[in-house]
């Protein structure tokens, strides 16, 4: 008999997948100080979510589980802006940067729904969601 892998399994492991991802597209970025500045950022931001994650999955509470997934998206809000950086630097690897990018929005999207259905504040179509922390 075969066992499903649930939701928030598969969502550990393709953070996981992510953030080796990460860590070998670092070693590939050039060895500038430019390039090792943002190897550094991206290697930081890039891993984190995943334990971000398994520590959000073992949260004491609601609000500690939305604040630990807050975490996660923020660190890959930032592995964004490093990649569009790249993507902007970089011609000779931007493929592969857009694909990274593509996986980085993609869990983004996961993440951010899961933050809203945790709140109870999914929205409905055109309405602005309130921020997590005021």
């Amino acid at each position: 008999m075969e066992q499903k892998t649930s939701l928030s399994d598969q969502l550990e492991e393709r953070l996981i997948e992510f953030a080796a991802t990460i860590v070998s597209f670092s070693t590939e970025l050039a060895v500038t100080p430019a390039g090792k500045h943002i190897a550094m950022q991206i290697l930081r931001s890039g891993t984190a979510p995943a334990p971000n994650y398994a520590e959000a999955r073992e949260a004491e509470s609601r609000a500690d589980f939305v604040h630990k997934l807050g975490i996660v998206q923020k660190e890959l809000n930032e592995t964004s802006v490093w990649l569009r950086i790249l993507s902007k630097t970089i011609a000779e690897k931007r493929e592969k940067i857009v694909a990274v990018l593509a996986e980085n929005q993609e869990l983004c999207r996961i993440v951010g729904a899961s933050v809203r259905t945790a709140t109870g504040t999914v929205r409905k179509f055109g309405e602005r969601s309130e921020p997590l922390h005021r």
